[in-house]
């Protein structure tokens, strides 16, 4: 699990752990990993291994990779920075973390995974991605951009591996907005949020049944359906 101490990661493993399988945590805030392992021990008597992980620096996912003490079946990727935008505008240092933590870093990381699952034959490698990346809108476009590529990147990784003839597997989780520290004080449509329980939820049956790219919610599908439909001399005016 990358990202372990979000929000939606937390509620993937507890689906996992519930399930009997033995979890490995990977976050960058050693304190609240300590705590989610403890937790998840304490709720299930199964020991949880971690290892600390700053998707932003290349050494530390190197040294992630290094650590390993088996290769996991199923890794998923819940890394996601939303940055500011209008200071990305103007700041180069904002923008390249955005890009790094929402895409470079977990491209990079689960990158060098698929070639280790590859090696093994076998392998699912999950990544959370956003409706964000489908269409740039004023208000986060940075982020979006990077959300962009990574969408981009599972889709060429998938199609990789699929012409080699590799059982390998790569799911692309399409996120609109979740209850999380990221939309925390945003005047959002309740129809149109998700708990982390049922992103989590999507999560695992995706995998259970080997699809390839889901929406967390069917309302999104339809939403940016329309939205990719509409021109771009009409939509560069409107305020989404």
């Amino acid at each position: 699990m990358l990202g372990a101490t979000s929000d939606i990661a937390r509620a993937v493993a507890l689906r996992y752990a519930a399930a009997g399988w033995r979890l490995q945590l990977a976050a960058r805030d050693d304190a609240a990993l300590a705590r989610e392992c403890r937790d998840l021990t304490l709720r299930h008597g199964r020991p949880v291994e971690s290892y600390l992980l700053d998707v932003v620096d290349p050494a530390s996912v190197s040294a992630l990779l290094a650590r390993l003490t088996r290769l996991p079946d199923v890794v998923v990727c819940a890394i996601g920075r939303l940055g500011d935008q209008r200071q990305s505008e103007t700041d180069g240092a904002e923008l390249a973390l955005t890009v790094a933590a929402n895409y470079v870093g977990p491209a990079q990381v689960l990158g060098a995974l698929a070639e280790q699952f590859v090696a093994r034959g076998s392998g699912t490698l999950v990544a959370i991605s956003s409706v964000a990346g489908e269409r740039g809108r004023a208000a986060n476009y940075s982020y979006g951009s990077a959300k962009a590529g990574l969408t981009a990147w599972l889709s060429g990784l998938r199609n990789r591996l699929a012409l080699a003839g590799s059982p390998v597997r790569v799911v692309t989780v399409i996120l609109g907005y979740a209850q999380t520290p990221m939309t925390e004080g945003m005047d959002l449509p309740g129809w149109l949020v998700s708990s982390p329980e049922a992103v989590a939820g999507r999560v695992v049956r995706a995998v259970e049944r080997g699809q390839d790219v889901i929406y967390v919610s069917r309302k999104w599908r339809l939403i940016m359906a329309i939205i990719r439909l509409i021109p771009e001399r009409v939509f560069k005016r409107l305020r989404l």
